[in-house]
């Protein structure tokens, strides 16, 4: 193969690219060829929009912080209740399992409910004794159907519980002298969480920045036009934004911290959204079309002994979200009738919505959405099965803790971000240019190094009323 001087067709200089010019030429079909295929410079968005991130900001808010750690209590129920009481060995009264936090608050002459959960038996009495003030959970009850506990219940008879619906003094009483009440003090529930630190970093050498190869890009935070290098940062920031959020959302603390020979790298981690709702919260498991509205009004019953927070919105992956569809058909009068499918004023004759993207079922309103993070192939969309996350059902508007810093109460976002933040350091995001090349001047390193860092912390507040809805 022999070149000529001038452009000139020839036997002797034709390069054939679909041969790779045999034993004695093996690289000139990896150098050019004459006639050039059609290229296309825009790149083909083949996943479509690629983020994840935008779950925190539909539903809370950020905030900035100075301290390492974010301390906040939490009210706890107003009434007096126990579970786990069982009828006395005398057969007379009823013990409190007193310990661990739970202390008898029940007085003298109190009036009580006792049921029997496994039963259904119940009864109703006064107290003619009680152990609060010896620090035990010994009750003597009178019922009021004249028969002992140990006949109403059962002798020994455990998983009762009591609660406190009144009391019931004679004429002319005085409260005090050998049987004064108990008084109660309101006990506050305290959490915490510490903010981590995260990082990313993309780097390009200078060579690299000066060789011509642009491309042009249409990203997902609206960058349109022609870039060759900053196209990988652009993807790094976004990448980066996306890890934000999921660490908020999937963090962890972190038992083993401070232990072992490589305490230094065992940070204590964060406690996360899913890790707070399977700590705090309620788990449904299994949920499908095919349990469709009994299990659903299962879910409700038990927000009913929750917050009852009216406004909910649920975030779902696909599967899930079929399932809610189905089940809201189910009791409608489906597509023949047009009550739940049809457009346009819900015609049968015209074209059919077959999803729902709110519901009211009992005192509670609901807005369904996909949420692309439960569905994307590179995170939980490829998990679909035992015990994986298959949505989640988070409150509404806001919920009032005690601030520990302002002592006082205040009124947040059921979830919100904490980020690190003072007069002269912003930690929320944080992007910075290191090295000797694109306008950095800050070290003899031949490369641009485009940094990322962020500390923050997701606060899961009241999670008794979120749901997580995992895979059986």
């Amino acid at each position: 193969m022999t070149p000529t001087q001038v452009p000139q067709l020839l036997s002797t200089n034709y390069l054939q690219w679909n041969n790779n010019g045999g034993a004695a030429t093996p690289n000139f079909a990896d150098f050019a060829q004459q006639y050039l295929p059609e290229i296309y410079e825009a790149e083909v968005e083949r996943y479509g929009n690629r983020t994840l991130s935008g779950f925190l900001q539909m539903v809370g808010a950020e905030m900035p912080m100075t301290s390492d750690q974010v301390i906040w209590s939490e009210q706890n129920r107003l009434h007096i209740s126990y579970t786990g009481v069982v009828v006395d060995a005398a057969g007379t009264g009823f013990v409190i399992p007193v310990g661990a936090g739970v202390t008898n608050v029940i007085s003298i002459q109190d009036t009580i409910v006792i049921l029997d959960p496994a039963t259904g038996v119940e009864a109703k009495g006064i107290v003619t004794a009680s152990g609060a003030a010896a620090g035990n959970g010994t009750l003597t009850v009178q019922l009021y159907s004249g028969v002992t506990p140990a006949a109403a219940f059962g002798a020994a008879q455990p998983g009762l519980k009591i609660f406190v619906y009144g009391s019931d003094y004679s004429k002319g009483s005085q409260i005090g002298g050998a049987t004064p009440r108990v008084s109660i003090e309101p006990v506050l529930t305290q959490y915490s969480n510490s903010p981590i630190i995260i990082r990313d970093q993309y780097v390009v050498n200078g060579s690299d920045t000066a060789q011509i190869g642009w491309v042009n890009v249409a990203t997902e935070d609206g960058t349109d036009g022609y870039l060759w290098y900053l196209k990988a940062e652009s993807e790094t920031r976004l990448r980066y934004a996306d890890k934000l959020e999921m660490a908020m959302v999937e963090g962890e603390l972190n038992l083993n911290a401070g232990a072992g020979a490589n305490q230094n790298l065992l940070q204590p981690g964060t406690e996360g959204m899913f890790a707070a709702i399977q700590s705090r919260g309620n788990v449904e498991t299994g949920f499908t079309a095919a349990g469709g509205l009994t299990e659903f009004d299962n879910i409700l019953k038990n927000l009913d002994t929750q917050g009852a927070i009216e406004e909910n919105m649920l975030f779902v992956q696909r599967q899930t979200s079929l399932d809610f569809d189905d089940m809201l058909a189910a009791i409608s009068a489906g597509p023949a009738g047009g009550v739940a499918y049809g457009l346009f004023e819900n015609s049968q004759d015209m074209a059919l919505n077959l999803g729902f993207s709110g519901f009211r079922r009992g005192s509670y309103d609901f807005y369904k959405t996909d949420w692309r993070y439960l569905n994307d192939a590179s995170t939980r969309g490829a998990i679909n099965g035992v015990n994986s996350i298959e949505g989640v059902l988070v409150p509404a508007g806001t919920s009032t803790v005690y601030d520990q810093v302002l002592g006082t109460n205040i009124r947040r976002p059921f979830c919100h971000i904490r980020y690190r933040a003072s007069q002269t350091d912003d930690r929320r995001m944080k992007s910075w240019l290191t090295g000797s090349v694109g306008g950095a001047a800050s070290s003899t390193l031949d490369a641009m190094e485009v940094n990322f860092l962020s500390e923050r912390c997701l606060i899961t507040q009241a999670a008794n009323n979120f749901v997580l809805f995992k895979g059986i």
